[in-house]
């Protein structure tokens, strides 16, 4: 489709660099360069045009907060090379250290949340695969804060995933169930798991009829009648995210102490103002 004019702008800018050069004003090797240049031109009209034909436009979200995007560390090829087989090249922290960080990080996704409380509002029932829901929702937040944090996030994120897991199974062998359920329930919550991640990326990055569609899916499991559960947890993802993005980097790469805003609170919006000391008149 785009092929005919490509093919003219190209024939014109020879024919014209050609008969300049013919009549003595500009050199052969000029003629030549010039023909390339309007290859070039051509080529890249044609593919703004391209690019404008499948570019999409969407209103702009006033309810996600716009956090600074970290620059890309610059690293070396040797390092790159090392990355790419799989092994991981030098942090600006202690492996160690970070991977005490993320077990911390996972087990405040586990040990801070309130989980009565969301079978109660949420009307889920009390069950391991219930807990799971949950517990990823909180979990899949944690790896969205920490992939801004470079490669040091990353790896970070590589070990939250890693103690999920782990205490997942351990929790299902606690339960009494057997190795051949074990190993079928696991397959199905890795499948849940990696699922309700790509649906709950779509949903934060849109509006809230999204993320409301992805909380349907992957938390309710399709079982949800009461609008107001959605508004709820759609309410309280937004919140959440906003709060820890507040959260110093250093601190969560170190430390991975997490605080989790209740599912239910007066107001909402406090968690957008530093809190701030009072003083009395006389300066205490």
């Amino acid at each position: 489709m785009y092929r005919r004019p490509l093919q003219s702008a190209i024939k014109h800018g020879i024919n014209v660099t050609t008969s300049r050069a013919a009549l003595g004003k500009i050199s052969e090797q000029e003629a030549l360069a010039r023909a390339l240049l309007a290859c070039q031109l051509a080529r890249a009209s044609s593919a703004c045009t391209t690019q404008c034909r499948t570019l999409h436009f969407t209103p702009q979200l006033y309810n996600v907060k716009e956090t600074p995007q970290h620059s890309e560390e610059e690293v070396g090829a040797f390092t790159k090379l090392i990355e790419a087989m799989g092994f991981t090249g030098p942090l600006k922290y202690n492996k160690w250290k970070i991977k005490i960080a993320a077990l911390r990080m996972y087990t405040c996704c586990v040990e801070r949340i309130n989980y009565d409380d969301f079978f109660e509002r949420c009307t889920l029932p009390d069950t391991l695969n219930s807990w799971f829901l949950i517990a990823q929702l909180h979990v899949w937040m944690c790896l969205v804060r920490m992939r801004q944090e470079g490669r040091e996030g990353k790896y970070m994120c590589r070990y939250i995933v890693h103690s999920m897991w782990e205490d997942v199974e351990q929790r299902s062998k606690i339960m009494g169930i057997d190795a051949t359920h074990r190993k079928e329930s696991l397959k199905a919550m890795t499948e849940t798991f990696y699922a309700a991640i790509f649906g709950y990326d779509e949903g934060i990055l849109s509006d809230d009829r999204v993320l409301a569609a992805a909380l349907w899916r992957n938390l309710f499991n399709r079982q949800c009648e009461d609008p107001r559960q959605l508004e709820l947890m759609v309410e309280y993802v937004r919140k959440q995210m906003q709060f820890i993005d507040t959260l110093d980097a250093e601190d969560l790469l170190l430390t991975g102490e997490v605080k989790w805003r209740p599912l239910v609170e007066e107001n909402a919006q406090s968690i957008l103002k530093v809190a701030t000391p009072t003083y009395n008149d006389a300066g205490l």
